[in-house]
């Protein structure tokens, strides 16, 4: 019955912004969320990450960028809802050569990820129309309704949408091995993932998407989404040598971090983009899930410097 209610209140919301143009939605919503959002918990965790990440900026400088982060997220909310209508209006999105170019090679397999930035659900774009189109691997809400309704918004767009989970790790690896390619969002904290440097400290990352692309052979490519002014977008991309040594794990390491040194540019330069309240550099919860395994935790990250 809970599951009802919610999902009831999340389609009528849904339903109030689908009756509004794109543009007023996307700034409508956007701005509630910049409001709403800085009166939360998750504002502090937002400016200490800000912190650790730029010491030299001022703390009106970082409360203005949590805050036009808080936007951008309520934006992305409204531009999902609205999905079919942004791409079918292909004046608002720019697509590189490039991209088309690693479209292109992703035909016969690939490994496709980028971060949450911009508009992150518009990085499959390039392969709209093409008969065979990447997988997807999103994270399920807990509530069932909800999570197909969402699914359902995105499910034109790729070839299969899957629930993140080891049976779908399996699938994906077996699927890219075919020639298959995939989408991936691979910022978050992964909480068994491996450190890599991440703005100055230890950040846990995923391997998955370098694990991937070493065991297959395929290529990886990061692709960025930058949200120009309003609803509008310029879509663009970079491949990632992955290194074929005598050491896979090594291999596997060197290339996630080298997909977090990209992030970490992409974000500097546009940081108010970026979802900076996740829990990307969580160790107290990390270092006791080491310790319920019985492995060794990490060194405790230095400080931020003073001021």
């Amino acid at each position: 019955m809970l599951h009802r209610i919610e999902y009831g209140a999340v389609r009528a919301i849904a339903a109030l912004i689908r009756a509004l143009p794109l543009d007023v939605a996307s700034a409508l919503v956007g701005g509630a969320w910049a409001l709403i959002a800085p009166l939360t918990k998750r504002q502090a965790r937002a400016l200490d990450n800000l912190r650790h990440a730029f010491p030299e900026k001022s703390e009106a400088e970082l409360r203005r960028i949590a805050r036009e982060a808080w936007r951008n997220l309520g934006r992305v909310m409204a531009e999902t809802i609205l999905l079919d209508r942004l791409v079918a209006d292909q004046s608002r999105i720019a697509i590189s050569d490039t991209l088309f170019r690693m479209r292109d090679r992703g035909r016969e397999g690939g490994v496709f990820c980028t971060m949450h930035g911009g508009n992150w659900e518009l990085g499959v774009l390039p392969y709209r129309g093409e008969p065979k189109r990447p997988w997807g691997v999103y994270q399920a809400v807990q509530n069932p309704l909800i999570d197909a309704w969402l699914v359902g918004l995105r499910a034109d767009y790729y070839g299969a949408l899957l629930p993140k989970s080891p049976a779908t790790a399996r699938k994906v690896l077996a699927h890219v091995k075919r020639g298959g390619a995939v989408g991936l969002v691979v910022d978050h904290r992964e909480a068994a993932g491996i450190e890599v440097p991440f703005f100055g400290r230890p950040a846990l990352a995923t391997p998955y998407p370098a694990m991937l692309a070493r065991t297959t052979g395929q290529p990886l490519f990061m692709v960025h989404t930058v949200r120009t002014e309003g609803s509008r977008f310029v879509l663009d991309g970079v491949e990632i040598k992955v290194p074929q040594t005598d050491d896979r794990t090594a291999d596997i390491h060197a290339a996630t971090a080298a997909i977090h040194a990209l992030f970490e540019e992409w974000i500097r330069a546009r940081p108010e983009q970026w979802m900076w309240a996740h829990r990307k550099w969580a160790y107290k919860i990390h270092r006791r899930g080491l310790m319920r395994r019985g492995e060794a935790p990490p060194a405790a990250p230095a400080p931020p410097p003073a001021g």
